[in-house]
């Protein structure tokens, strides 16, 4: 199998898988970070409320000026001190709003309370009181901060991966479209070289029938040059009976295929108008068709069915060949994508192109199964 995506999903697969282990580091470290700073704070907490319990009980062997300035040192962590009661005794680094500042403050006493972090204060043989505290400002920023600019980061990964894939994807169009018009005008030449040969053999008597087959060859590479000169600017659209665009390119099929591939096209009976480009939806059923009988190899069923409902019409192409892995479906109408020795892999690439682009329908793998086969459908607004 030569299929340039598994490479290209290999170094998706290490890139990602490096990016959530660097993430994940950060994260890792960031969030250590805050645990440390958080034992430091219950650390200073557990002074302050020893200051607070000597304040409480002053004695001579300790330093009384020092024990102050412990107690005004917190200038940040938010403090409430309440008795056995529940009554608020004291509270520092808490913003009290003018209106209704007693319900406040009762509100963020019993949400301290709820978060467990308290200490308790023996005041003496009679008297405890409880100290309630919640992380200060900048710990809650710090904590907030590596979630903040991981989203920053990605939020920058993913604009530039948007540009880069839409600069990519205006480079692959102008590809497209320069190779397709430069094959239709390098066919040109030769097609009109062979209709210049076919009219001087005709005036030189050749078997009628020769002549004949050779026009339908060089008819079929009018179709071609036709079908690539219309890639990269939008076709013209006509009310056309759907059901003649799909026998003539399954006849054209049909007439090219080994017997040993069974084909059934089922057509519902009368004209099934739509607004589309004939030469283009050939294109698409004859590459969706030659697909599945590669797909095969040459030994097989292929049925081709076209179905109308409320207004939407449906084109399945279903055959028997090796089938399609789930992962592989929407992989398959990627450029470079394929699993033959031999090809470009730009055939689905083209279906989906024309389909979608230029007649806004859909073309999608309906279903799949390994070695048993694939379903390919085509939907279409009826005119």
């Amino acid at each position: 199998m030569r299929n340039i995506y598994d490479t290209r999903q290999k170094i998706k697969i290490i890139f990602l898988t490096v990016s959530v282990i660097l993430v994940a580091g950060y994260l890792y470290i960031s969030g250590k970070l805050v645990d440390d700073l958080s034992d430091e704070e219950q650390k200073r907490m557990e002074i302050w409320a020893e200051a607070t319990r000597i304040a409480a009980n002053p004695s001579a062997q300790v330093d009384f000026d020092l024990v102050l300035q412990i107690i005004q040192s917190n200038s940040s962590i938010p403090v409430i001190i309440a008795d056995d009661d529940d009554n608020i005794l004291y509270s520092i680094n808490i913003p009290l709003p003018e209106k209704d500042a007693d319900k406040y403050l009762a509100e963020k006493y019993s949400s301290y309370k709820e978060n467990g972090k308290s200490i308790r204060i023996p005041i003496d043989e009679n008297t405890v009181q409880y100290l309630y505290y919640d992380d200060s400002v900048l710990l809650k920023r710090l904590a907030v901060y590596p979630y903040l600019q991981l989203s920053i980061m990605i939020l920058f990964l993913l604009i530039a991966y948007l540009a880069l894939m839409s600069s990519k994807r205006a480079e692959q169009n102008k590809v497209w479209v320069g190779l397709s018009k430069e094959t239709a005008h390098q066919l040109g030449t030769p097609i009109s070289s062979l209709m210049a040969w076919m009219d001087l053999l005709s005036m030189k008597n050749v078997d009628s029938r020769l002549l004949a087959d050779m026009q339908k060859d060089v008819n079929r590479l009018s179709i071609i040059a036709e079908r690539f000169s219309k890639i990269g600017s939008r076709p013209e659209m006509t009310r056309t009976d759907i059901c003649k665009v799909i026998k003539g390119a399954t006849d054209y099929m049909a007439r090219r295929i080994s017997g040993k591939v069974k084909m059934d096209v089922r057509l519902p009976e009368g004209e099934i108008e739509a607004m589309l480009c004939p030469p283009l939806i050939e294109w698409v059923i004859e590459n969706l068709c030659k697909n599945a009988i590669d797909a095969m190899n040459g030994i097989g069923s292929l049925a081709v069915t076209l179905a109308q409902k409320d207004g939407q019409l449906t084109i399945d192409i279903k055959d028997t060949g090796k089938g399609i892995a789930r992962k592989h479906f929407k992989t398959v109408f990627r450029p470079g994508y394929t699993t033959k020795s031999r090809g470009w892999g730009l055939g689905l690439t083209l279906v989906k192109r024309i389909i979608e682009e230029y007649h806004g329908g859909k073309v999608y793998v309906k279903e799949s199964e390994i070695g048993g086969g694939t379903t390919f459908r085509i939907e279409l607004k009826g005119a």
